[in-house]
């Protein structure tokens, strides 16, 4: 077959899987149709030419004279009998494979026991068929033995004309073959099915890593709104409620508030453009892709007390070691741990207060600990943890760190992060 002939076979090989697909969701609609169609044919092909030949001479029938005068000649209506205790328990051959083939053999078995021979014998290998496709494994072994028997007795009848090893040859063949058959396209349906299955947990497990992915993905983009807005719309309603006291004492202390305030803002609006910009498809390559701004880092923190200065607390910030040389995720988890932190304090504490802000990076470790001596204890329900303390473990937890937050002894809160610099899968 050339290449030709082969690539022409594609639009046949479709249609047929085509027609094979509607046929099995036919099946599935109506399974007695299909059944039926099979009596119908069986009884066309193997029941019809024995009722007619049955009607006629000897010396006009088919095949050797003394292989016709070694079986029975039955009348019409015991052929008819024995022909529908043959064919009609093929209806059941799906749904109850074992019944019907152990009616079909009892049957069989009185045929052959009143010596006559009939086409519709074909019955019992459709029957061995379905019970390999559709029974138990464990019914086929007694099946066998039972097949095996009636081809015994067959052989037995036609000796007469026919040798026994050559009968029991030939009919023990096409058994085997039913078996054998009914055995290939079980296994092939298991198959399918297994790969089916595969295919929808594939695809289940597809949808959930995408859901999961969307879900991490949505908290991580809320941990930055809150750190974002919470911590600028603190320093704002305090930089406010400050302006608003002082515009009638030092009005020139008022506009410097305000001026906080606006820089404050737009500050506030550039990180959330540069957050929600990431979410953004890039419509037009890379040209249309949303500008993004450096994310913060250690080096942006001084700015970050600067605000919480203008704000009315006092900021003593200090780093020790090379804190400069860490990466940029890092640094942007001890940037937000600490606007977390700052921002807590502008909640929570007086304007007198005064916060230490200390940066500590020594023996592989990465120690922030901001101290502030506000009150002990937070405004809020008791007993309950914020977004913003959570946030802040779920950032230490990417770098194997711990978060503590708490009253200190003398009074105070503090809150102190320590984040492990042992890089992973190696030492430093």
């Amino acid at each position: 077959m050339t290449t030709d002939d082969i690539s022409g076979m594609g639009p046949l090989v479709a249609r047929l899987s085509r027609g094979g697909q509607r046929l099995r969701h036919a099946d599935r609609t109506h399974p007695w149709v299909l059944d039926t169609a099979v009596v119908v044919l069986v009884f066309l092909m193997f029941c019809l030419p024995d009722l007619f030949h049955g009607r006629v001479d000897d010396g006009d029938g088919d095949g050797p004279r003394r292989f016709r005068l070694a079986f029975t000649q039955l009348p019409v209506a015991g052929m008819l009998a024995l022909q529908a205790g043959l064919v009609l328990p093929l209806l059941w051959r799906r749904r109850k494979p074992l019944v019907a083939f152990t009616a079909i053999t009892a049957v069989f078995v009185l045929q052959w026991s009143l010596g006559a021979a009939l086409r519709a014998d074909v019955a019992l290998f459709i029957a061995l068929y379905s019970l390999a496709l559709h029974g138990w494994l464990r019914q086929l072994p007694w099946a066998c033995a039972a097949t095996v028997g009636a081809m015994a007795l067959v052989a037995v009848r036609v000796s007469s004309a026919v040798s026994v090893w050559d009968a029991l040859f030939f009919l023990l063949s096409t058994a085997t073959a039913a078996l054998a058959l009914g055995l290939m396209v079980r296994i092939r349906r298991a198959q399918l099915a297994g790969l089916r299955e595969r295919a929808a947990r594939l695809e289940i497990e597809r949808d959930q890593r995408s859901r999961l992915a969307t879900a991490t993905e949505r908290t991580r983009v809320a941990r930055e709104m809150h750190d974002i807005v919470g911590h600028n719309l603190s320093v704002i309603i305090t930089l406010a409620d400050a302006g608003a006291y002082a515009t009638d004492i030092a009005p020139e202390r008022g506009k410097e508030a305000l001026q906080l305030i606006g820089d404050t803002g737009r500050q506030a609006l550039g990180e959330l453009r540069r957050v929600l910009g990431v979410l953004r498809e890039a419509a037009d390559g890379p040209k249309g892709g949303p500008e993004l701004s450096p994310q913060p880092g250690i080096a942006d923190i001084e700015a970050l007390c600067a605000k919480v200065r203008a704000a009315g607390r006092e900021v003593v910030y200090r780093t020790s070691g090379d804190v400069d040389a860490l990466d940029s995720g890092m640094q942007l988890t001890v940037y937000r741990i600490v606007q977390e932190a700052l921002t807590n304090t502008l909640k929570h504490a007086d304007t007198d207060t005064l916060v230490r802000l200390a940066i500590v990076e020594k023996d592989a470790r990465l120690t922030v600990r901001v101290h502030d001596t506000g009150p002990a204890t937070p405004s809020g329900p008791p007993n309950e943890e914020g977004h913003g303390l959570v946030g802040m473990r779920e950032r230490a937890a990417l770098y194997g760190g711990t978060v503590s937050a708490g009253p200190t002894g003398g009074g105070g809160w503090s809150v102190e992060a320590v984040l492990d610099l042992t890089p992973q899968g190696g030492d430093r």
